[in-house]
């Protein structure tokens, strides 16, 4: 059994796979091909935004939201306490400060009271600026967006949405990746939408914010290559990833049904023995992952050398909360973590094996050997 089985999808897609490979090396144009700006088009129209900027990776993603924003020192930006390194590696790396916010323990996304209170506590310590609110879209599952975007009007605050797990959930009839002022994601193999290598993309409906991030990603480049109107980055969408892409969208919306009916499978058998994702209502997940969530850590460790055991991978996501970072230990911040949420679920949650192509069978042998082995 595969933790998520991409063998089983290129199976499934293979002959269109192998023909836009073959036609991108065929056509020689291995770079900033017609792929790309083709992908472009298909990836703003499914999301719903004006403008969509592909790039190397989902990291680089955000960075580019970041520079073309002109974040750096003596800003604050507020990132959630339970999410991956990369929320908060770019803040530091533009010279800012990342602020880290509690989720909530239903959704495993920011919690916008914990928001407002952070928010507060740096206005009146007054060292740093409030000035980038970053919403992960954590586990497939969008943020709480009319409620984050009542805090960041009334602070006057952006929107960064880092959709890099979120891509194909959506709420109400509106798709992750169109939330944020600028929204992004990754397409990373193991994310829902996902190429054979790294790639990411920005959304934006702000023709000024747009121009700036194609910009960055290549060099900065101006009217042409050799003219450099600003200090940027190398971070192209190269034309194979992009034809893969192509490919994977078309049968993109096929495969949420899929793996929405894993994920309800998955509840239903296992909802009255461990605690499982709570979906609200008009929400939709494209379920990156599908996390439990156990008693306590030794419950946790228990249950996984288990599955090991029988043959079942599991992932813990994430076993550290942002605070704790051996990289973010010098940071200066008076919150009490040992309150967060994100302190708990760091011991407590257990991510088990989830993708479009899972078959039942598999997810009745996962269901039995968690309820077989709770501590």
């Amino acid at each position: 059994m595969q933790f998520r089985d991409l063998v089983k999808q290129y199976n499934a897609l293979q002959s269109q796979i192998n023909q836009a490979i073959h036609d991108v090396v065929a056509g020689g144009q291995y770079i900033m091909g017609q792929q790309v700006a083709e992908l472009e088009r298909l990836l703003s129209a499914y999301v719903g935004t004006k403008h969509c900027i592909t790039c190397a990776n989902g990291t680089d993603a955000l960075t580019l939201a970041l520079k073309a924003w002109g974040i750096g020192k003596g800003d604050a930006v507020f990132v959630p306490d339970f999410t991956f390194f990369s929320s908060a590696e770019v803040v530091a790396l533009e010279g800012a400060t990342p602020v880290f916010v509690d989720v909530d323990t239903a959704t495993f996304n920011i919690d916008p009271q914990s928001l407002e209170d952070c928010i507060r506590r740096v206005k009146e310590e007054g060292a740093m600026v409030p000035r980038v609110i970053v919403a992960v879209d954590l586990f497939g599952l969008p943020a709480n967006y009319g409620a984050l975007r009542d805090v960041a009007d009334r602070y006057g605050l952006l929107i960064l949405e880092d959709g890099a797990q979120g891509f194909g959930g959506s709420i109400d009839d509106r798709r992750a990746c169109s939330f944020g002022d600028i929204s992004t994601t990754s397409f990373f193999p193991a994310k829902p939408l996902g190429c054979y290598g790294d790639g990411g993309a920005v959304f934006t409906d702000n023709d000024e914010w747009a121009a700036a991030i194609a910009s960055l990603r290549l060099h900065g480049k101006g009217v042409d290559k050799y003219d450099n109107v600003r200090i940027g980055l190398n971070s192209r969408l190269d034309t194979l990833q992009a034809a893969v892409l192509q490919v994977k969208l078309q049968s993109f919306d096929r495969e949420l049904e899929q793996v929405n009916t894993a994920a309800h499978e998955y509840s239903r058998q296992l909802s009255s023995h461990v605690v499982t994702p709570m979906t609200p209502n008009g929400y939709r997940s494209s379920w990156a992952q599908y996390t439990i969530q156990l008693s306590d850590m030794s419950c946790r460790n228990a249950l996984q050398r288990a599955l090991r055991n029988a043959g079942i991978p599991s992932m813990v996501y994430y076993p550290k909360p942002m605070h704790a970072q051996t990289a973010f230990r010098s940071l200066s911040q008076s919150a009490d973590y040992s309150r967060y949420a994100a302190t708990r679920l760091c011991d407590t949650v257990l991510s088990l094996p989830m993708h479009p192509y899972i078959e039942l069978s598999e997810i009745d042998q996962v269901c039995r050997a968690v309820i077989d082995n709770l501590v």
